[in-house]
């Protein structure tokens, strides 16, 4: 008897580095466009957009859609949740399944658990629809389930090789609207152009679910699909995370796109990961991509050791590194890049230095992820049979706490280390200089056969800056998405961890960056500089009435002489702003909308004390009106 009501569910413990990239179930939608015509009704609910707890939501979707198959995706850190959806389901008599990275690596595990009906290895598509039309996983591979007490692991399925036979994704059975919040106002959608990875990275799922190999979509077929979700956005402008693992596996294919693309002058930015290696050997292809909007990459830097290279089977080395981020920036693309801390044999004076060898190299967004041992793949066994891995709640696998023992530094050092890397990376000139390269990459989009990029000075250049205003509410936004995303991870321990950021914050580079470069030429200031006039503006955070770390800005009636970020506090400042971290506290379950911003704007407005510094005060307010309101009238008319 076969399953005919299909309800397929994304959970909503994603955490970790993935907190802010895939937000999309697209493997589901992926699965019930496979399956669509085989049942009578299939729907996905992503429990992450839905405001209820997980039970509620559950039940009440359960009681609505009545289905006889409830199919669950889950990563190591949705193991708990995902369980909780099973057991709802099972004890109202449906029928479960489990399939992705992490249920492909541990079936056994999740069988054991009673509320789990059936495990789909690797791809889920061929599998899944075998499991619908027969009812039963006898015989059907890529299935593994109990018989009596008996685990039976069928033979895996074989991948998909014709990419393009499959169906696109179901996006007609989408329940959202999705954002990215680093696209400011852009929907968001996602794209796969291949699978799995080439790469043989020790610490990685792909070798074991993808063999090291990767096959690829047609180029035409990609723009097909790509031109479907430009209809289903209807029209508007969009931001698309390409989800392969390693989108420039064959850059002949993404340079036949990138011309298809072009064709179309389509309003997109892509977002894509990429490895470095690829990225410094093709700079016609870098430049093809960031000519059409591919122009956001993220890349596993890893380490600058060509130790910790080797024994993580990179196949990359630092030269690649440098050749790869110049390739994107000269062309104005975003070089992103991830390391891993805490790998074994590293110490805490190697740690240090990865923030300040990534902002040599030029990268300008970054992420420092603890070392983390997944199941099934190469670190984890050889981690696994030494010994050292303490960690069983599959949930804190998620690249921002320890689950091993280390030979140097403590767990709860290595964690401490990670808010400490994330706050000498994430300072003030990396958002300036995001900015530049954001110019200058609006300036070369569709300039597929220019040979060197605009530059200020040019006939073709245009002022793409972007209002004062606009800069701020966009750091006010990164700010509270960081909030957020730390609470979520570190719980209780966010607190520590923000008194930790705030005393690593002080740089000398973003005097030096800003005083080189300029963040009027950046920034459309004239307005707030003329009126402002000369001041030294000085925003102090402080814990317990003591000043941690200073931001100090000098500016003329035209011009913003430097910026830079001090420990403590200077005297003679002619505005001043003191914020205290306590009131900027959260505990495990809020979030950061709800911290107390009237307290912290008064506190702010009163850090000024004498007649002088208050008139100072009331000219920056009426600036700050004067430009909001400016902004205002510019976002209506844009509206109209």
């Amino acid at each position: 008897m076969s399953f005919r009501r299909i309800l397929l569910v994304k959970p909503s413990g994603r955490h970790g580095i993935s907190f802010a990239f895939d937000i999309i179930p697209t493997g589901l939608e992926y699965i019930a466009a496979y399956i669509e015509k085989y049942v009578d009704e299939i729907n996905i609910i992503d429990l992450e957009m839905e405001p209820r707890s997980v039970r509620q939501t559950m039940e009440q979707y359960l009681d609505e859609l009545k289905p006889d198959l409830v199919g669950i995706s889950m990563s190591s850190t949705e193991h708990s949740e995902g369980l909780e959806i099973a057991e709802i389901a099972h004890k109202r008599g449906i029928a479960t399944v489990l399939g992705g990275y992490h249920p492909s690596a541990i079936p056994d595990e999740l069988l054991l658990h009673p509320q789990v009906d059936f495990i789909v290895r690797g791809e889920g598509e061929i599998s899944f629809k075998e499991l619908v039309i027969k009812g039963n996983a006898k015989g059907v591979k890529g299935i593994s389930y109990m018989d009596g007490d008996k685990i039976i692991h069928n033979p895996d399925q074989e991948f998909v090789e014709d990419l393009d036979s499959l169906p696109f994704p179901a996006r007609h059975l989408r329940r959202y609207k999705y954002y990215l919040s680093m696209a400011k106002g852009k929907e968001h959608d996602v794209i796969t152009t291949s699978r799995g990875c080439w790469g043989r990275c020790s610490f990685c799922c792909e070798p074991t679910m993808s063999n090291s190999s990767q096959r690829y979509r047609s180029p035409e077929n990609v723009m097909e699909e790509i031109l479907e979700i430009v209809k289903h956005h209807n029209g508007k402008h969009l931001s698309i995370e390409i989800t392969d693992p390693h989108f420039m596996g064959r850059p002949e294919l993404v340079e036949r796109l990138c011309d298809l693309l072009a064709s179309h002058k389509l309003n997109i930015g892509f977002i894509a990961k990429v490895r470095p290696d690829s990225m410094a050997k093709h700079p016609v292809a870098v430049r093809k991509m960031i000519g059409v909007g591919i122009a956001n990459f993220e890349m596993g830097i890893e380490s600058p050791s060509m130790k910790d290279l080797n024994d993580t089977v990179k196949g990359v080395n630092p030269g690649m590194h440098i050749t790869a981020v110049n390739n994107i920036k000269k062309w104005g693309g975003s070089a992103g890049g991830t390391f891993v801390i805490g790998l074994p044999g590293q110490t805490e004076e190697e740690i240090l230095q990865f923030p300040a060898y990534a902002k040599n190299l030029g990268i300008v967004s970054s992420a420092f992820g603890i070392a983390t041992p997944y199941p099934d793949t190469k670190f984890y066994d050889d981690l696994d049979t030494e010994g050292l891995i303490f960690e069983t709640d599959w949930n804190r696998f998620d690249e921002m706490h320890s689950v091993f023992k280390l030979e140097h530094i403590s767990s709860e050092r290595i964690e401490e280390l990670a808010s400490i890397c994330m706050a000498k990376f994430w300072t003030l000139d990396t958002f300036f200089e995001r900015e530049r390269l954001r110019i200058i990459k609006e300036n070369n989009m569709w300039t597929l056969d220019a040979k060197e990029p605009l530059k200020e000075g040019d006939k073709q250049f245009v002022d793409r800056r972007l209002s004062i205003t606009d800069f701020v509410m966009e750091r006010i936004g990164d700010m509270i998405f960081s909030l957020d995303a730390g609470t979520q991870l570190q719980g209780d321990n966010f607190n520590t961890h923000m008194l930790q950021f705030f005393e690593a914050s002080p740089d000398s580079s973003v005097k030096r960056y800003t005083e080189r470069v300029g963040v009027h030429t950046l920034i459309k200031m004239s307005k707030f500089l003329n009126i402002i006039g000369p001041q030294i503006i000085q925003l102090t955070m402080r814990s317990n009435g003591k000043p941690i770390a200073s931001w100090v800005i000098k500016t003329t009636k035209n011009t913003v002489d430097y910026i830079e970020v001090i420990p403590g506090k200077i005297d003679g400042a002619t505005i001043n702003f003191d914020a205290e971290l306590n009131d900027l506290k959260v505990n495990g379950q809020q979030k950061a909308s709800k911290i107390n911003n009237i307290k912290i704007v008064t506190k702010l407005l009163v850090s000024n004390k004498g007649i002088k510094r208050q008139i100072n005060l009331c000219r920056l307010i009426l600036t700050a009106g004067i430009e909001y309101a400016s902004h205002l009238r510019a976002k209506n008319n844009g509206k109209n």
